[in-house]
């Protein structure tokens, strides 16, 4: 029970970072204050889990969506993979169409804000408690910083891939005259200062901790090669982006887990499984946001036809009668139902931000675009072979043919990552390329999911580049006003 109090207290103390005044003016109930924290390193490392909590819900007395529903909104509506379902509301309807406007509830980015500045505080006060507490070293201080600089560079990341321009702030904000009007940064200079950050990380993170638990569910130098590599892809550095996913796939500490019943239970539910390279660790005390999301009857989302046509593909004349082991545990088939996180409430699920599989196939990608076709090919292979993927989803492809290739990989990516926040943003990562030469990937994507009266108008709209980005929300605009809309939402 104390370590539960301490560590509610410690989210209210990252809480003061947010600029409210009403936690500036209020002390915690067991009187931890900010000028009472960081004292000692058991300080840090309370505030670097406060960093993690943050990951899996909204803080005590925060009305907002859990940062998992926003990854898992803003990567799937505007894909193909998902449909609306009966308790779909306005807004989330109105992304499906591609009717997005700045008033929309989804188009809000605090939630990640608020990870990156419990970060930013980690950043900012951290390295001064060494100054009051000799026993905290300078390699325990660095591994912390370490792990604060990748959880903010995540976060950044995802706002670059929703949103493409935004506000870069890389100090904490802790009392209202620490507010500043920011204006919105490029992203691609938001991406280099993204990379900055992950090779410092990587100088300074640990391998291991010791144990199982703690090498899943909190940053290790694989977690920061992981992300640095799908950042690197994101920007068309191949050569990076292979270079860093060699690193993890020749640390030979993770590996693909074999099909079995036990495979969706030792990766999603018990977690920590030889897959996981990180994940947003569960427990007990946070309740799962899917089973209202996905579960209940009247769910918001379901599984679109596109998965069952397209995806996971009945193949009922294969001779070994040998089914992908991935399609029952990640959505039902009768109703379409998306039971990937979870079919009950309390349901511990276990996020995962990154498996070997992805790595694996982010470096396929990369190969397919640096005349490795055949390389690229064979990891395909092992993968679909390790899942016992069906004979009716393989393709013959030539190992020259390169838009072949990476459209494999995407169909392989959508079996895998099926409803994990990754479908739109894999989509717009391969469109994007060579300055959109196949924008025809997303404008395809409307006649899955747009209803027929509304299709030729969103196909106009996808033709604008700019349209493939969320606006900012009107309540940042009016609090900021250095803060400039995306040009498709000035129309």
């Amino acid at each position: 029970m104390k370590k539960m109090i301490y560590s509610v207290a410690v989210v209210m103390v990252l809480i003061m970072s947010s600029s409210c005044k009403k936690w500036l003016d209020t002390q915690p109930r067991d009187g931890i204050t900010r000028q009472r924290f960081w004292k000692t390193k058991e300080d840090v490392q309370a505030a670097v889990s406060g960093c993690y909590a943050s990951l899996l819900a909204p803080p005590p007395g925060v009305n907002d969506r859990a940062l998992t529903e926003y990854i898992f909104t803003f990567g799937e509506i505007r894909a193909d993979m998902i449909d609306p379902g009966p308790g779909a509301v306005n807004d989330e309807l109105d992304i499906f169409n591609v009717n997005i406007t700045s008033s929309n509830s989804l188009s809000r980015w605090i939630a990640f804000y608020r990870t990156i500045n419990y970060c930013n505080t980690v950043l900012d006060n951290a390295p001064a408690v060494r100054e009051v507490d000799p026993t905290l070293t300078v390699e325990q201080l660095n591994a912390s910083m370490a792990e604060a600089l990748t959880l903010r560079s995540m976060m950044y990341f995802y706002l670059v891939k929703t949103f493409r321009d935004v506000p870069l702030k890389l100090t904490a904000t802790s009392r209202d005259t620490d507010l500043q009007s920011l204006p919105k940064t490029p992203a691609t200079a938001i991406l280099a200062q993204i990379v900055s950050d992950l090779k410092q990380a990587e100088t300074n993170a640990v391998v291991s901790y010791g144990n199982t638990k703690s090498n899943k569910g909190r940053v290790t130098k694989f977690t920061v090669n992981a992300l640095l590599a799908d950042v690197y892809l994101w920007m068309d550095n191949y050569e990076g982006c292979i270079a860093e996913c060699n690193k993890v796939i020749n640390s030979q500490l993770f590996a693909i887990q074999p099909a079995s019943s036990t495979w969706y239970s030792n990766v999603f539910f018990n977690g920590s499984s030889t897959e996981t390279i990180f994940e947003f660790a569960n427990g007990t005390s946070v309740s799962n946001v899917f089973f209202n999301l996905l579960v209940l009857p009247r769910k918001r989302f379901t599984a679109s036809a596109y998965v069952p046509q397209e995806v996971f593909i009945a193949d009922d004349v294969d001779p070994d009668r040998n089914f992908d082991i991935r399609a029952d545990e990640f959505y039902r088939a009768n109703d379409l139902t998306i039971i990937k996180w979870g079919a009950q409430n309390p349901s511990f699920i276990n996020w995962q931000a990154y498996r070997i599989t992805d790595v694996l196939l982010l470096k396929a990608e990369a190969l397919a675009e640096t005349n490795a076709g055949a390389e690229a090919l064979a990891i395909i292979e092992n993968i679909r072979l390790r899942r016992n993927a069906v004979a009716a989803t393989a393709q013959t492809v030539d190992p020259g043919d390169k838009d072949a290739i990476t459209d494999y990989i995407l169909a392989e990516r959508a079996r895998e990552f099926a409803f994990e926040g990754k479908r739109w943003f894999d989509i717009l990562r391969v469109a994007k390329r060579n300055n959109y030469r196949r924008l025809s990937l997303l404008t395809s994507i409307i006649s899955e999911t747009v209803s027929p009266a509304s299709q030729q108008s969103a196909i106009t709209k996808f033709q604008d580049i700019n349209s493939h980005y969320f606006p900012i929300s009107d309540s940042e605009l009016f609090a900021d006003p250095q803060l400039i809309q995306n040009p498709f939402y000035t129309k």
